[in-house]
């Protein structure tokens, strides 16, 4: 699981690589993508991607002073996927479906009542 800021940088990450292949980015570029309070520095930046590529969300060909080329790895995508099955509205269904299906219990049960 990603912290917030790997999170951002690997969004910001995929948005430039949509091809799926190896691509330039500019590090300026990263940085200056990222929110106001999420902004950091060149190094943090570095330690960042290196973990990214730890980790096999990304992988870096050569990495210059201001430029990246990498590609995103499909385990980035993945962990993208079972955030989206995690979300699902299950969770909010089953609630709604026992308050009605109570209703409609009492509501037979008191159908019942009356011709008893």
């Amino acid at each position: 699981m990603l912290d917030l800021k790997s999170n951002l940088i690997l969004k910001i990450l995929k948005k430039e690589c949509k091809n799926g292949g190896y691509k330039i980015i500019d590090k300026s570029d990263v940085i200056s993508s990222l929110p106001g309070k999420y902004r950091c520095e060149f190094e943090e930046l570095d330690h960042i991607t290196s973990y990214l590529e730890r980790q096999d969300y990304i992988s870096i060909k050569y990495d210059d002073e201001n430029v990246y080329c990498l590609c995103i790895l499909p385990r980035a995508n993945e962990e993208n996927e079972t955030k989206k099955i995690k979300k699902s509205k299950l969770p909010i269904i089953i609630p709604i479906l026992s308050l009605l299906m109570g209703f409609i219990g009492a509501l037979i049960g008191s159908i019942i009542q009356k011709f008893i």
